[in-house]
């Protein structure tokens, strides 16, 4: 069993390892599970482990071992690993690691134990790392997801779109102006072909979503998260004014 790895070359040589480890301890391998493209962070979203362990199953006490390119290739979290095990141990088969010491003993069992626990350390330190970055690209100024409307991501930046911008300019000022709902306002961006993108999707804007547009302080140059607490000035350039952008508040109000 092999999971996912950063290219082709990588994975077929994790599966040569395997099938040499098996053939070098007297195993014939009957079949070949690959899951490539999946995280080994959870178990969740890998339907070909969730085939393994069914295979396993119907085929209990048939089936004696499987083999991994290492531990952290199952799972990166201790708890789903010590699961899996308990699981694949039930229909009579071992995991055993191509590049590690696995096994059946107690030590040895010790020893898996430990090596599932580093795996989900390493998890757990990337994770926090890229939390970690995250919060200091906020706190700099700069957004990591989508920008709004008007506005697109280059080369790590939300800059003005030249296809939205002035359309999107326009619409902040009537909509300064008091004089319209946020459906009138959905109506005339519509018009002005004004759309909200959701992947490969293209939606025509909804009274919803011109009321979340307009109550976006990002189009005042003010960075704001439900994560963190605080709110940063941005580094792209605003749309509006903080006063305009504080009477549309009112108004929608």
């Amino acid at each position: 069993y092999s999971s996912a790895a950063s290219d082709v070359y990588k994975r077929q040589t994790q599966e040569d390892i395997c099938r040499k480890e098996a053939v070098k301890r007297g195993y014939e391998i009957v079949e070949l599970f690959r899951e490539e493209g999946r995280s080994a962070k959870n178990i969740t979203g890998r339907p070909v482990l969730i085939s393994l362990l069914e295979y396993c199953r119907k085929n209990k006490n048939k089936i004696h071992a499987v083999f991994v390119y290492r531990i952290d290739r199952v799972s990166r979290i201790t708890a789903d690993y010590l699961a899996i095990r308990k699981k694949l141990g039930e229909y009579g088969v071992t995991i055993i690691s191509s590049t590690e010491p696995t096994g059946d003993s107690p030590t040895e069992k010790l020893v898996e134990t430990i090596l599932a626990g580093f795996a989900q350390l390493d998890n757990d330190v990337r994770s926090e790392r890229a939390k970690n970055g995250l919060r200091a690209r906020f706190l700099s100024g700069l957004i990591s997801g989508k920008p709004p409307l008007g506005y697109k991501f280059q080369a790590g930046f939300a800059i003005k779109d030249p296809e939205t911008w002035d359309n999107m300019k326009k619409a902040w000022d009537l909509m300064t102006t008091g004089s319209k709902s946020t459906r009138d306002m959905a109506n005339v961006m519509n018009e002005w072909g004004l759309r909200e993108i959701h992947g490969k999707k293209v939606y025509q804007l909804r009274a919803q979503t011109t009321c979340r547009i307009f109550r976006l302080k990002f189009y005042a140059g003010i960075l704001a998260s439900v994560t963190y607490p605080e709110e940063v000035k941005g580094q792209h350039v605003p749309m509006i004014t903080e006063t305009q952008f504080y009477k549309v508040q009112a108004i929608l109000d």
